[in-house]
């Protein structure tokens, strides 16, 4: 009897310990790249738009937790979750392998191609041929960095770095560059759709492995608690109807939830 109450008590103070590391979360901190129309830009008054931004604005309001959202530039995202700046990414950040090595992923929260934009009638297309010779231009820190080292520049592109999609915008719409290459629904509802994308278009979707389209939350690695707790949120805002009510708000018709 003696042996059975110690055990019982050192399962309670095991239990008790268990709760006390287990962390309750009152508010979450997103990292965003608000360069990146329509999924998260700037308003007018400063304010954070976009469908990344209402989707972990819902997820927020899901799980009665605070939102708190962190600017930071894109190629910080990683570094920024390692030293604890914020809690999750929600910046479009497609989910890839090498990724997954060092941060963890949620379930997805939507998923698009990539794609190339240039200016109309210049003859340039997907097909890296076509792109030989002339400058490209990229976000730092993003899937399409990748891209660019490991395809077009063994193809006899050139390729220039930027910190954040308005500067590789800027520098194509001056002429500095002849194309850019981005997530392909940014470059058509976002750039595409401004007056100074107005002479431009969009390339079919790019194919290439290096390219997945998955996109998802990310979080430090071993974080299995928020992983369920962001899971638990995503969940409700489909099963409720609001992740369809917000993709509609943004894309009308068009579906970005493959359901994986």
């Amino acid at each position: 009897m003696k042996k059975a109450l110690l055990t019982l008590s050192a399962l309670a103070l095991c239990m008790a310990a268990g709760s006390a590391l287990a962390k309750e979360y009152k508010e979450l901190r997103f990292g965003v790249d608000p360069s990146y129309a329509p999924f998260e830009s700037k308003a007018a008054d400063g304010s954070l738009v976009g469908f990344d931004i209402d989707l972990g604005n819902a997820i927020c309001a899901e799980l009665k937790v605070k939102c708190k959202w962190v600017e930071s530039d894109f190629d910080g995202m990683i570094p920024g979750l390692k030293a604890n700046k914020f809690d999750g990414v929600i910046s479009s950040m497609t989910v890839t392998a090498a990724r997954e090595k060092v941060i963890d992923f949620s379930n997805e929260l939507f998923s698009g191609p990539t794609s190339f934009v240039f200016k109309k009638g210049s003859g340039l297309s997907a097909d890296t041929a076509s792109l030989k010779g002339k400058t490209v231009g990229y976000e730092q820190g993003t899937i399409q960095e990748a891209y660019a080292k490991a395809v077009l520049d063994k193809a006899g592109v050139k390729t220039q770095a930027y910190q954040n999609q308005d500067q590789v915008y800027a520098d194509l719409t001056s002429g500095r560059l002849d194309a850019s290459i981005q997530d392909m629904l940014q470059a058509e509802l976002g750039f595409l759709k401004s007056p100074q994308g107005a002479d431009y278009e969009v390339s079919k979707p790019v194919d290439d492995p290096l390219l997945p389209s998955k996109t998802a939350i990310g979080i430090s690695k071993g974080n299995k608690e928020l992983k369920a707790l962001l899971d638990k949120g995503i969940k409700a805002l489909h099963d409720d109807g609001t992740y369809a009510t917000i993709q509609k708000k943004h894309f009308g018709d068009l579906n970005l939830y493959s359901g994986k």
